[in-house]
């Protein structure tokens, strides 16, 4: 059966998310982890997701209809300087408002740029989901740019940072540009939805 993807709506605060409820899978991380990038190559689609030379462009919460089946939505990325205090204020709220009261998320992928260590805002927003009893997935993005031996070692670090990671289970490597860790991140979202 033919996939389907469409955009559905932006929305800046939990009284505006879709009225048709449909479980839910979110993502989330830093500004500049790829998010829009990811969206694109998982489902083949090239602007599916607006991809922004400005980090910090998705300032609202962006809903997707994935085959009439689930909402993929994609939470503004956090941890860009040249945003205000007020708008990260307002960002911030938006994100714990829909973390702590949508009842339909089926899980929540974490992207983190696998070129860097995980900063101090993606150990706390890991911590966050977590203590919300969401179900965690972390994905390790851009992993096209390291050369094997770099792999091998983030590996091993990112289990320093975050013990409970199994690779292929609860997180994965991926590259939006060479196709790498799709089919393993497809068939979770997939199994997300067997009882």
């Amino acid at each position: 059966m033919q996939s389907s993807q469409e955009f559905v709506k932006s929305v800046n605060s939990f009284s505006e998310i879709p009225k048709f409820q449909l479980p839910e899978i979110v993502l989330c991380g830093r500004s500049n982890v790829g998010k829009s990038s990811f969206i694109n190559s998982l489902f083949n689609k090239k602007n599916l997701a607006k991809i922004s030379s400005t980090p910090g462009k998705t300032r609202s919460l962006n809903f997707y209809l994935i085959d009439k089946k689930y909402y993929l939505v994609d939470m503004p990325g956090f941890g860009y300087a040249k945003i205000s205090k007020t708008e990260k204020l307002r960002w911030a709220n938006i994100i714990n408002e829909y973390l702590n009261n949508s009842k339909n998320i089926l899980a929540v992928f974490h992207l983190i740029d696998a070129r860097h260590e995980p900063t101090k805002l993606d150990i706390d927003l890991h911590s966050f989901i977590k203590s919300l009893g969401i179900n965690l997935l972390t994905v390790l993005t851009k992993i096209d740019k390291l050369k094997q031996s770099e792999i091998a070692l983030q590996k091993k670090e990112i289990v320093k940072f975050f013990p409970e990671l199994i690779n292929n289970d609860n997180y994965f490597l991926y590259s939006s540009i060479t196709g790498l860790g799709k089919n393993e991140v497809l068939k979770k979202i997939k199994s997300l939805f067997i009882i």
